[in-house]
């Protein structure tokens, strides 16, 4: 079963290399999407593939590389569509 959410990730989660982790972590799961900054501090993270697959990410995203400390993870599903190619870090 396919699937697609949109994540938001706060704490400390910006320079810290959080993005660049969540690329890596999503193109082994086999996940598409993106993962960007927001201007609030957040980051947002679009992912959408196998549903096993975006639960893992999502999942993982909740602790994050070593240097960040997030605080809680806001998921809403989005309807599949099949948007994205591969995974991207957007600026």
């Amino acid at each position: 079963m396919m699937k697609k959410v949109k994540a938001i990730v706060m704490g400390r989660v910006q320079g810290v290399w959080f993005r660049a982790n969540t690329m890596q972590e999503a193109k082994l799961l086999g996940v598409r999407g993106y993962a960007r900054n927001l201007p609030d501090g957040s980051v947002e993270i679009v992912a959408e593939g196998e549903a096993a697959a975006v639960d893992t990410l999502i999942a993982w995203a909740g602790e994050g590389p070593p240097l960040a400390v997030v605080s809680h993870v806001r998921v809403e599903d989005l309807d599949y569509d099949d948007e994205f190619s591969n995974f991207a870090v957007r600026h």
